[in-house]
């Protein structure tokens, strides 16, 4: 049963001798190497054993197991054991004469050993663990938490009371092992003041850890995604341990450190190409199933094409042994990475079918994302599947969990909405921060959608619905005096709904805050600002002042968020260039700490505002830095690692523009020709009507060119030339706009040749464009600066610009065809 040794001749004189005082019992418990060694000796001495013996005999028992791989441990052997039912009974006997340690140390041992919470013994050493816990020593409090968490008394009033006795000790605990244990337990329960101080305390002790111990920086940065805070100093040091144990790191740890990077938003470049290559290398050994599911869950997003589809056709081989936990991972691993290995997902979603009853309601709201966002086609599945949410939200009572549950409800497709969801949802909204109510609005407008009944008339349960969410909405923001608080709730709010029924009451809040305005919340606010796409001048000019200020209390990465408003917005406070001079400041001497894509799109962030700081130019423009960036790029996901190119192909060509004299050259033609080939650029209907009308304006469709590629790939949307005397030049071939179906431009293989020809002397080129309003902030008529950038561009390449607002060109003043053409001719000819 289990490994058997030879018990050598010392240990049976010590079982069956008699040495005066010496308590042959404990020694024989000690120089045990093997369990049925442990539950030998407990056997033949029952009547005997006293709380220490028990103790030991339980502490090895666990010892014995701890040291193995979670696949080979035996625990389920020694519970059906006959002799340590025998110590279940002794321990619960004499739980009254154990020691504080003894006590917990005991009770952690059991539950490890998979005694069940519920068993009258576990139940009366957490009750005496109770009495006893203000006179605990830190590190049996600390381990105290930890079986707290198991039993899901994580936000218990006992667990309340251990948060303030933590609070009290803090100072005293040197230990930075019992001290991450006890941040994690109590993660759910601490205030902004006690988390500040725990962070600093974590930060402190760090110094004092081995530099091999990667357990304990990996419960800080647990602590940092429970509290969901990111806290870049201590995540920074937290990341320098985990690339020193690379090495050293399995699939499964792995797996967590990129789990938890994820979960809090950290991205590392060095650490993802070190995890990328460790992983790599572990493929061959990590064969089991248990291995493999975490080794394939962290490696296949970051792998290239040729990893992914090895890694998918061992998965395939490996699937029918995947338990429930181990299907699941896969399932969301093959859907971000959008796999279309039909017989693997097939296989996956056999083994998820088969345990589907041992799914909680989080896991199978998992499932049915990821499956439906794979596409998958199988409409018994997901007609289960719809069933299995109903039943957990119908009843559900926690509003995260009802919200979740109507998320993903609102993507599977429904004749008809249960009564029972739009009473659950109702029943909860009034206990839903701005996000859950965010997301509610969601779905109620995918029910409106998709209800065939009401396709001309929204139903009064759907409208009473939304009043409630708004009404709802409103009372907590009046009610909110919190700033920290409002801003992580509207972290990740966005929509028709929130902008329509809650932005104003927001900016109204947030206004009536703006004195809690400071260094560590000053980039939340900034890039909740960008998001809306609304300029608020006095919230700008508060951020403006804070950030110069403090900009020392800023970390040197949140700088491109506090600046992101003020680029995009196109908005200059009174001291605009103590602003951007302060940021810069910050930043420069940490350039070579940011990732690679972050460091892109700050410098093009600075680049729309006109700002070219050289250090950073010519570290983006290095080699090394291009080819750690190329290396990066194949880890990102394909949404932001297709920005981030794009993102470098214009900060390259506005540093060609605007600052010729660090010699940049321009290094992506091959790139914007493919983006052409591939049918970049759309022309809206407003756009061919002005076609049409130049045509008429400048005496012949031969005197416009549409569509009209520059150097350096601009396109700019219409293009004339007007002689010195401001008379129309016509082109040597006319204008053929063509466009799909679709409204694609369909391009030209010779547009790039005929984009320039030479100019009489002191004839001009026009460019002219149409924008729309994306061009500008939603709140008014202010141009944002990728627009007025974009102007600059064209005046350095030779052009007189003419822009035509959408407000301008759709007003009530140009509502004939006739006013019109009087209006491009005055923007044109003067």
């Amino acid at each position: 049963m289990f490994r058997l040794q030879c018990v050598r001749p010392c240990f049976r004189r010590l079982l069956h001798g008699t040495v005066g005082s010496r308590d042959q019992v404990l020694e024989g418990l000690q120089v045990c190497c093997a369990e049925d060694q442990v539950l030998d000796v407990v056997g033949k001495n029952k009547a005997k054993l006293t709380v220490e013996h028990v103790s030991c005999a339980v502490r090895k028992l666990w010892e014995f197991q701890k040291e193995r791989p979670e696949l080979l441990r035996t625990i389920h052997l020694i519970k059906s054991h006959p002799q340590f039912l025998t110590l279940r009974v002794l321990a619960e006997n004499k739980i009254a004469q154990m020691d504080d340690f003894t006590l917990v140390d005991m009770l952690y041992a059991f539950l490890r050993l998979n005694v069940e919470p519920h068993d009258s013994l576990v139940q009366q050493m957490v009750s005496e663990a109770w009495l006893r816990v203000d006179r605990l020593p830190v590190s049996s409090l600390s381990k105290f938490a930890v079986v707290l968490v198991d039993q899901h008394l994580q936000s218990s009033p006992l667990m309340g009371h251990i948060t303030s006795l933590l609070d009290q000790r803090l100072l005293s605990i040197d230990d930075a092992r019992v001290l991450t244990a006890l941040m994690v337990s109590v993660s759910n329960l601490v205030s902004t003041r006690l988390r500040d101080d725990l962070i600093s305390r974590a930060e402190n002790l760090l110094h004092t850890i081995d530099p091999l111990n990667y357990n304990t920086p990996r419960r800080m940065v647990q602590f940092l995604r429970n509290i969901k805070y990111i806290h870049r100093p201590l995540l920074e040091k937290c990341n320098e341990i985990f690339l020193r144990n690379i090495p050293r790191l399995d699939a499964e740890n792995i797996s967590i450190i990129l789990g938890l990077y994820q979960s809090l938003q950290f991205n590392n470049c060095d650490f993802r190409l070190a995890a990328k290559e460790r992983l790599t290398e572990l493929i061959d050994t990590n064969t089991d199933p248990f291995s493999f599911s975490k080794l394939f869950v962290a490696l296949a997003p970051i792998a290239s094409a040729e990893i992914r589809e090895r890694l998918e056709n061992t998965t395939l081989l490996v699937a029918d042994e995947f338990n429930a936990q181990q299907a699941l991972a896969v399932a969301e691993a093959l859907e971000e990475i959008q796999s279309r290995n039909l017989s693997l997902l097939n296989k996956i979603v056999s083994v998820i079918q088969k345990n589907l009853h041992v799914y909680k309601s989080v896991e199978v709201a998992r499932i049915t994302q990821a499956l439906f966002l794979l596409h998958y086609q199988n409409p018994e599945l997901f007609a289960t599947l719809r069933k299995v949410l109903v039943r957990f939200l119908q009843r559900s009572f926690y509003p995260y969990e009802v919200t979740m549950l109507t998320r993903v409800l609102s993507m599977l497709p429904s004749p008809r909405l249960d009564e029972g969801v739009v009473s659950r949802v109702d029943d909860v909204i009034a206990q839903c921060n701005l996000s859950e109510l965010n997301t509610i609005s969601f779905a109620v407008a995918k029910w409106i959608r998709n209800d065939p009944s009401y396709r001309h008339n929204t139903h009064s349960r759907y409208v009473r619905l939304l009043q409630r969410l708004s009404h709802c909405g409103r009372e907590r923001l009046q009610t909110a005096d919190q700033l920290d608080l409002v801003l992580d709730e509207l972290k990740y709010v966005s929509g028709e709904w929130f902008e329509e029924m809650l932005l104003e009451e927001t900016i109204i809040t947030l206004k009536r805050m703006i004195d809690q305005i400071n260094p560590s919340n000053v980039a939340d606010l900034a890039f909740f600002l960008t998001r809306t796409n609304h300029l608020y001048p006095p919230l700008m000019d508060r951020i403006a002042s804070v950030a110069t200020e403090h900009i020392d209390k800023i970390h040197f990465s949140a700088t491109y968020a506090t600046l992101l408003p003020f680029s995009v917005l196109n908005y200059e406070p009174v001291h605009v260039d103590e602003l951007y001079d302060a940021c810069i400041k910050r930043f420069t001497p940490h350039i070579s700490s940011f990732d690679p894509h972050l460091l892109v799109l700050l410098a093009y962030s600075l680049a729309v505002a006109d700002h070219f700081p050289e250090e950073l130019i010519r570290e983006i423009f290095s080699i090394d830095f291009l080819g750690k960036l190329d290396c990066q790029l194949e880890s990102l996901p394909e949404a932001l690692n297709m920005r981030t190119r794009q993102r470098l192909m214009e900060l390259n060509r506005a540093v060609c523009l605007e600052s010729p004299e660090f010699q940049v050259p321009w290094f992506h033609e091959r790139y914007c020709q493919q983006l052409q080939k591939k049918g970049y650029g759309s022309v809206s209907p407003v756009q061919q009507q002005i076609h049409r009308m130049l045509g008429e304006v400048l005496g012949g469709i031969n005197f416009v060119q549409a569509v009209v590629i520059t150097p350096y790939f601009y396109t700019v949307d219409f293009e004339c030339k007007l002689d010195k005397h401001l008379q129309p030049l016509s082109y040597s071939e006319p204008s053929t706009l063509q466009i799909s179906h679709r409204g694609k431009v369909l391009w030209d293989s010779n547009s790039l040749e005929n984009a320039q020809d030479e100019l009489p002397a002191g004839a001009q080129r026009i460019a002219i464009d149409f924008l729309d309003s994306k061009s500008f902030c939603k709140n008014s008529h202010h141009m944002k600066g990728e627009a007025l950038m974009r102007k600059r561009h064209l005046e350095i390449l030779g052009y007189r610009v003419v822009q035509i607002p959408h407000f301008e060109w759709n007003s009530m003043e140009l509502s004939t065809p006739h006013a019109w053409k009087e209006y491009l001719r005055k923007k044109i000819l003067g």
